[in-house]
């Protein structure tokens, strides 16, 4: 037998979610009914409310309430004895809802360990760096690598490192001078960036592991120098072959890479990514992704990161959602697509159109003056009482509601309009979703907004909308 699911809206939204039902249910083996309770919104109503007038027929497996009904879930379990669940806030969202579940239980594990730089530490305090540290560790860094600035060693690394392991953290000190090394491993540093024939003489006296890196990153023989200079003399090493940047033999550096894994198999490896995110005209989320793709491939398990530059100033967030999607689509040998939307920064995985009926329908059927906002087909739509304007410029659309509307649109009103009308231009400006009273959707960067506007406020219990006349839009959901 199938699943019988229950869905329960208002009076705005049933059209919408009947004919969305009629196509998706089908597909997804399921049957369903429809509770259309006493309210217009749906978005206003609440648990208690719902529960005191919800109705699923016989064999009901469980119910579907919209996303925006507020209150405890238990509420409505108790009045109907089965499962109950918030739907997606647009039901336009309920096709991705029921496919959820193709994503594996086990997304989020990963293989990959973040090295963060604090970079210029000698330019720092220490409060400074003791503060960024446990910042980046917030964000995903495994390990806190001190940078180090050329010239004469650092009277500071010492007390630094030593303050940072005493908080907990995991130190690697990025540094060719020997001084500054010895002071930081004597410290508690465990891991040295980085080692070649320059100072590889006093690796052995650290006491811990070191990433071997070439002379000259054009030639590997001088990496194999200094790897088996540290493998006679038994000290633990991490290889890096050294990324560089387009133009500068990008293409060629990557070769490297799959060079040195294939003469060193079991080698542990790392990657050095801040040569191109730093050093490249663009977003570095991106090319974090590909970058990690490239190492859970090519088993390198360590990525030094550093997020300097502005465009690159989340890098250690990126890199921590890039393993788990990398480590994700190779380990189940799936596409490393609609897994995970905090990457999905820019522009939106899709968009949901309502279409040019919807919005004649719902002006139609609209009593309230509120108005309410959309934005698609390169065009902004204001629909109230009787009316469905619409515009590319939001000046003019302004324009044409003062002289449209029955009623008259005061300052707070028509503040929060223009403050609306400026995310829906940003949103037709880079092809993302406009919901009103909501933020837009920037993946992970993306800040909650409170609703201003459309309130949460208990249903009358009279049964119908009467609370519904503040709100000023909502989306047939």
């Amino acid at each position: 037998m199938q699943e019988h699911i229950h869905f329960v809206t208002g009076r705005l939204a049933e059209f919408s979610l009947r004919n969305l039902l009629a196509e998706l249910a089908p597909r997804a083996g399921f049957d369903y009914s429809v509770d259309v309770l006493g309210i217009t919104v749906a978005a206003l109503m609440t648990t208690d409310w719902v529960a005191r007038r919800i109705h699923p027929p016989q064999g009901t497996s469980r119910v579907l309430l919209p996303g925006y009904c507020q209150g405890e879930l238990d509420v409505v379990t108790r009045a109907v004895g089965v499962p109950v669940e918030r739907g997606p806030r647009d039901l336009r969202r309920l096709p991705d809802y029921f496919g959820a579940s193709a994503v594996a239980e086990d997304y989020g594990a990963y293989d990959i360990e973040i090295v963060a730089e604090i970079n210029h530490c000698p330019r720092l305090s220490l409060a400074e760096i003791l503060s960024t540290a446990d910042a980046l560790r917030a964000d995903g860094a495994d390990v806190i690598d001190v940078g180090c600035d050329p010239g004469e060693p650092w009277n500071g690394v010492e007390p630094t490192v030593r303050a940072l392991v005493d908080a907990g953290h995991r130190v690697s000190i990025d540094s060719m001078n020997v001084v500054e090394i010895a002071a930081a491993a004597k410290a508690g540093a465990r891991l040295v960036l980085s080692v070649n024939s320059q100072n590889r003489h006093a690796a052995s006296d650290w006491g811990c592991t070191v990433v071997a890196v070439p002379d000259d990153p054009a030639n590997l023989t001088t990496l194999h120098e200094t790897v088996e200079f540290l493998a006679e003399r038994r000290v633990p090493l991490v290889l890096d072959p050294i990324l560089e940047p387009i133009g500068f033999g990008f293409a060629a550096s990557l070769a490297r890479y799959v060079e040195t894994r294939r003469q060193f198999p079991d080698a542990e490896m790392l990657m050095g990514i801040g040569n191109l995110t730093e050093l490249t005209d663009a977003d570095s989320a991106p090319i974090n992704v590909l970058l990690l793709g490239f190492c859970q491939e090519l088993g390198i398990r360590n990525v030094l990161t550093t997020q300097v530059i502005n465009w690159a100033r989340t890098s250690v967030r990126e890199c921590d959602l890039a393993r788990r999607l990398a480590f994700y689509a190779s380990r189940h040998r799936a596409l490393p697509k609609r897994v995970e939307p905090g990457l999905v920064m820019l522009r939106d995985t899709k968009l949901l159109p309502f279409g040019r009926e919807t919005f004649e329908r719902l002006a139609g059927e609209i009593k309230d003056h509120n108005v309410r906002l959309f934005a698609e087909d390169g065009a902004l739509h204001a629909i109230t009482a009787g009316v469905h304007a619409t515009d590319a410029d939001p000046f003019a659309l302004f324009a044409r509601l003062q002289a449209e509307s029955a009623r008259a649109i005061d300052a707070s009103h028509a503040f929060y309009l223009g403050y609306e009308m400026a995310k829906a231009v940003t949103a037709l400006t880079l092809d993302k979703e406009y919901r009103q009273d909501e933020a837009l959707d920037w993946g992970f960067l993306t800040r909650p907004e409170n609703h201003h506007r459309l309130p949460r406020a208990r249903p009358s219990l009279g049964g119908d909308e009467s609370s519904a006349g503040n709100a000023s839009g909502d989306n047939p959901s």
